[in-house]
């Protein structure tokens, strides 16, 4: 018979998530994997976190930089997309290679 799980508990948090996230991006490049890991939250958490994030930055002082995701395949570059997450696949090559989409927050 197997134990029941115990409930995790969660982190002992000092700022907010969202609050973690714009400090680790200031002056850094980095992916939403390096942020799940960095803010220690799931990656599949990170998307939502990064859109509000974006539309809560001061415009005239601060914005968010995304660098878009690239085809490793064929090099297509997703420069219109807007959503921040990545990509399922290629639309020209159809592969699923893609590297993922970087962040940073810039002073305007």
């Amino acid at each position: 018979m197997k134990k029941p799980k115990k409930p995790s508990i969660p982190q002992e948090r000092h700022e907010t998530i969202r609050r973690s996230i714009q400090e680790a991006l200031r002056g850094r490049t980095l992916s939403a994997k390096d942020l799940s890991s960095e803010v220690g939250i799931p990656e599949k958490e990170v998307w939502g976190h990064l859109e509000h994030v974006r539309k809560t930055l001061n415009k005239k002082e601060h914005h968010l930089a995304v660098t878009p995701a690239e085809c490793k395949k064929c090099g297509f570059v997703f420069r219109k997309r807007e959503r921040l997450s990545k990509p399922g696949k290629c639309p020209v090559c159809k592969s699923q290679a893609i590297h993922e989409p970087t962040f940073s927050i810039h002073n305007v």
